[in-house]
């Protein structure tokens, strides 16, 4: 009785998550996956971090002014670009940090990031908690997995050279998506944890809709929310 009493506090201490995505099709698989799990909100954030920013600051207060105490965590979720020898189509990339990868200024010598103009960071920081946990989840389960910088562009990458010049002011970057950063901004803004989870449909670089293979990143992204409860 005891255990199983120590349990139950163990769930009721579990906050609600709100989870945010740019399209409908992305919301959908996400439902799929979650099986209709309460303790999990799905909302449309709109295309690119600006909406994305708005739409989530909109729900999140909405939530705390209901008096249920809010939304303890976000998750910025979708299928995105994956980046050459980072990820690969129909994997999964869990953000170890969200960085807005355009925003800042151009310079004769090159792009100048937000950080060093002095006007605040383009870099946001997520549940390190959190998202290691839903890492190693997402391994023993079997699905291709893994964490690095996740870039929040409202210009995706077109070209073979975009990709190299942003692979190479990001080391490491493993994907592209265009609402992390707007999302997660407006969570820390609230006091509230982030986290990004993109599913890879396509490679970032040339635009080749030829080779986007947005079925198996959706795929992908509801076999990824089938896994959230047990770690969030």
């Amino acid at each position: 009785m005891e255990k199983t009493e120590k349990g139950n506090e163990h769930l009721r201490a579990r906050k609600r998550v709100l989870i945010m995505t740019a399209v409908e099709a992305e919301r959908q698989a996400v439902l799929r996956g979650l099986r209709g799990d309460a303790r999990f909100e799905v909302d449309l954030a709109g295309v690119g971090p600006a909406l994305a920013a708005a739409r989530t600051a909109a729900a999140l207060v909405s939530a705390k002014g209901g008096g249920d105490g809010g939304f303890g965590l976000v998750v910025s979720a979708g299928i995105g670009g994956g980046f050459s020898g980072a990820a690969e189509i129909g994997s999964l990339v869990v953000a170890s940090e969200i960085v807005a990868a355009d925003l800042g200024a151009e310079t004769p010598e090159g792009f100048l990031p937000l950080d060093e103009l002095g006007f605040g960071s383009a870099r946001t920081a997520v549940d390190e908690a959190a998202a290691g946990r839903l890492v190693e989840a997402l391994k023993s389960a079997g699905l291709p997995v893994r964490s690095g910088p996740v870039l929040t562009v409202s210009t995706v990458t077109g070209t073979a050279a975009t990709a190299l010049n942003r692979a190479g002011r990001f080391p490491g970057a493993a994907a592209e998506g265009m609402e992390g950063y707007g999302v997660a901004v407006a969570a820390s803004d609230l006091g509230v944890p982030a986290l990004e989870l993109r599913a890879i449909s396509n490679p970032v670089g040339p635009r080749d809709r030829s080779a986007w293979r947005i079925k198996e990143a959706l795929e992908a992204l509801e076999a990824a929310s089938a896994i959230l409860p047990e770690v969030l």
